[in-house]
C-alpha cells in the first residue's frame, strides 16, 4: 500500500499507455477488442485518479502526490511529478471524460479501429503527464507528445478538410511550442554560478529565481505565454481552432475542448505566471483585454455560423476569453472562477460536441438549416441537448453560473493589477464588456437551439433520427451529473483551488521584497523531504 500511494500519480500518468500496449499486441481486425481494451484502461485510469481527490489535502502548501527520481542528474534532468489543487481538478476532468470519449466512438469509428485506440490512450497519458510534471523538460515531453496523437486524430478520422485543419493545429502549436523551449533553455543556464550544476526543476526554479532584469523577464514571459495563448486560443491566434474543431471525429472535438485547451490556461497558471511574476503584472491589463476582445468576438462569430462543430468552436474563444480575463484580475474570486470555468467549460463544452457527434450519426450533417422539429423524434436527445446549452450559458443551478459569476465580480474589484483608463478603473470597465458576453451566449445557443429541436421538422428529423441509446445514455449521464453536481454544491473545487490561488496572488500581485541581484538558482532540496515542507523551507 505504501507503494502504491508513493507512486499513485505515475500510475494515473501511464496506466493508458499500458492499454496501448496490450491493443499494440491484439489481432488488427479485432476492432471490438480493441475498443474494449480502450475502454478498460481509461476506466481503470480515472478509478486510479479517484484516490488522488480522495487522498489530496487542499489546505496543505506545496505538492501532493510529489515524486521525484534523477534522470539525467549532470543535466539537470528528473522525473519529477506532483498536483497542487488546479492541476487536481484537470487531471480528474481529464481521466472523467477518457471513458465517456471511448464510448462516444464505439459505433462511429469502424476503419484503423486499433490505431484510432492506441491514439486516444497515448494522448491520455501526454495530457495527465503534462499537468503533473514539476521538471521543464518532462513538462516540454508531454507537451509536445500531445500534438502527435491528436495530429492523427484530426488527419485520419476527421472530415473532408482534415488534412489541412491538422497541419494548420500542429504548425500553429508547434511554432509557438519552440520559442518556450528557447525560454527554458535560458532558464537552465542561469539557473546556478558558472561550475555548479544547472536544473530544469520547477520547484527551485520558483522559489530561488534569478534577479532578471525587466527586459530580460519580459521577454522570458512572452516565450512562454504565446506558447499558451495560442493553445487556449487567445484571440488573435485562434484562427486554427474552428478548423480542427469542425474537421475532427466527435471524439477528437471533445478531447480538444474538454482537455487540451485547458492546457494553455494552465499554463499561464502554473509557469507563465509564476516564473515571470514582474512580466506578468505589466502585461495584465492587455491579456485582461485580448479576454474580452475574445468574449465579444466570439460570441458574434457564433452568429454567423451555419455549421454547428463550427458554432460550438466559436463559443469555445468566448468561454475561454472569461477565464484569461479572472486569470489577469489576480483577485481571489477571479482567479477561483477562472479555474473553475476551466472544469465548467470542459464538461459543457465536451458535451455539446458529444450530442452535435450523435446528431451527425444518426443525420449525416451539420448545416443548421437542415434541422428543425428533432424535439418531435427524438425528446430524450432533445432535452439532453437543451440541459447541456443551459449550462452553457450559465444558467444558475447549473456548471457555468458559478464560474462566469466569481470571474466577473472579481474583475469588478480588481484594482491594483488592471489599473485604471484616466478616472475608471480598468476592471470595472472590463467586466461590464465581459457580461455582454453573457448576453450574447444566451441569444447564439437560445437562436441555435431553436432551430435545431423545435419548428417544423426538416430533412435532418425525417432522416431515420432515432432517440438516445443504452451507450449513449452511459455517456451523457456522467456528465449531466457533473453539471448539476458543480452548480449546486461548488465548494469542493474552490477549497481544492484556494491555496494555488492565493500563492498566484501573493507572487504576482503582492510579491515580496525582491532578491539580491546574482542570487542565482540552487539545486533542488533533497527529494525525500515531503513537497510541503520542501516547499515552505525554500521560502
Amino acid at each position: 500500500m505504501d507503494f502504491l500511494q508513493s507512486h499513485l500519480l505515475t500510475l494515473v500518468i501511464f496506466a493508458p499507455i499500458l492499454g496501448a500496449v496490450i491493443i499494440a499486441f491484439l489481432p488488427r481486425d479485432e476492432g471490438g477488442q480493441h475498443k474494449g481494451v480502450a475502454l478498460l484502461a481509461s476506466l481503470l485510469t480515472f478509478a486510479l485518479s479517484v484516490p488522488l481527490a480522495a487522498g489530496f489535502r487542499p489546505a496543505a502548501r506545496g505538492f501532493s502526490f510529489e515524486q521525484r527520481t534523477d534522470w539525467a542528474p549532470n543535466l539537470g534532468f528528473s522525473y519529477h511529478v506532483g498536483l497542487d489543487g488546479v492541476a487536481l481538478l484537470l487531471v480528474l476532468l481529464t481521466t472523467f471524460l477518457g471513458p465517456i470519449v471511448v464510448l462516444s466512438s464505439w459505433k462511429y469509428i469502424q476503419d484503423r479501429v486499433k490505431f484510432y485506440c492506441i491514439s486516444l490512450l497515448v494522448l491520455e497519458t501526454a495530457m495527465v503527464g503534462t499537468l503533473a510534471a514539476l521538471d521543464l523538460v518532462l513538462f516540454y515531453v508531454f507537451w509536445e507528445a500531445m500534438l502527435i496523437p491528436m495530429y492523427l486524430l484530426i488527419g485520419m478520422w476527421g472530415s473532408e478538410r482534415r488534412i489541412y485543419a491538422a497541419v494548420k493545429f500542429f504548425l500553429f502549436t508547434f511554432v509557438g511550442s519552440v520559442l518556450m523551449l528557447l525560454a527554458i533553455f535560458y532558464l537552465w543556464s542561469h539557473s546556478a554560478p558558472p561550475g555548479q550544476l544547472r536544473t530544469f526543476d520547477y520547484v527551485a526554479l520558483q522559489a530561488q529565481m534569478p534577479s532578471l532584469a525587466a527586459g530580460t523577464q519580459k521577454w522570458l514571459f512572452l516565450a512562454f505565454a504565446l506558447a499558451f495563448a495560442i493553445k487556449v486560443p487567445v484571440w488573435p491566434l485562434h484562427t486554427w481552432l474552428p478548423d480542427a474543431h469542425t474537421e475532427a471525429p466527435a471524439a477528437g472535438s471533445i478531447v480538444l475542448a474538454g482537455v487540451m485547451l485547458k492546457m494553455g490556461t494552465f499554463g499561464f497558471v502554473r509557469y507563465a505566471m509564476p516564473l515571470f511574476p514582474a512580466a506578468a503584472l505589466q502585461y495584465a491589463p492587455a491579456i485582461a483585454a485580448l479576454g474580452v476582445v475574445g468574449i465579444v468576438y466570439g460570441s458574434l462569430m457564433c452568429m454567423a455560423q451555419q455549421d454547428l462543430k463550427r458554432l460550438i468552436a466559436y463559443s469555445s474563444v468566448a468561454h475561454l476569453g472569461f477565464v484569461m480575463l479572472g486569470l489577469s484580475a489576480l483577485t481571489p474570486e477571479a482567479v477561483n472562477g477562472a479555474v473553475l470555468q476551466m472544469v465548467n467549460h470542459g464538461v459543457s463544452t465536451g458535451a455539446l460536441f458529444l450530442i452535435v457527434g450523435y446528431f451527425y450519426e444518426r443525420t449525416h450533417t451539420r448545416d443548421l438549416s437542415q434541422y428543425g422539429g428533432v424535439a418531435r423524434v427524438a425528446p430524450a436527445l432533445s432535452a439532453v441537448f437543451l440541459v447541456v446549452v443551459l449550462s452553457s450559458i450559465g444558467l444558475p443551478g447549473t456548471n457555468g453560473f458559478i464560474g462566469e459569476f466569481l470571474i466577473l465580480i472579481g474583475t469588478f474589484t480588481s484594482t491594483t493589477p488592471l489599473g485604471n483608463w484616466g478616472s475608471l478603473p480598468r476592471g470595472q470597465v472590463l467586466s461590464v464588456l465581459a457580461a455582454t458576453g453573457v448576453i450574447l451566449g444566451a441569444v447564439y445557443m437560445l437562436w441555435m437551439v431553436q432551430r435545431v429541436i423545435f419548428g417544423p421538422k426538416r430533412r435532418a428529423a425525417e432522416h431515420g433520427m432515432t432517440d438516445l441509446t443504452l451507450r449513449e445514455w452511459l455517456t451523457v449521464v456522467p456528465l449531466l451529473a457533473a453539471i448539476l453536481l458543480i452548480g449546486v454544491y461548488p465548494q469542493p473545487f474552490l477549497s481544492a483551488t484556494r491555496v494555488p490561488a492565493e500563492e498566484l496572488i501573493q507572487r504576482v500581485a503582492r510579491p515580496r521584497a525582491a532578491r539580491p541581484q546574482g542570487a542565482g538558482l540552487q539545486r533542488p532540496p533533497d527529494p525525500d523531504l515531503p513537497g510541503a515542507a520542501r516547499a515552505e523551507g525554500e521560502r
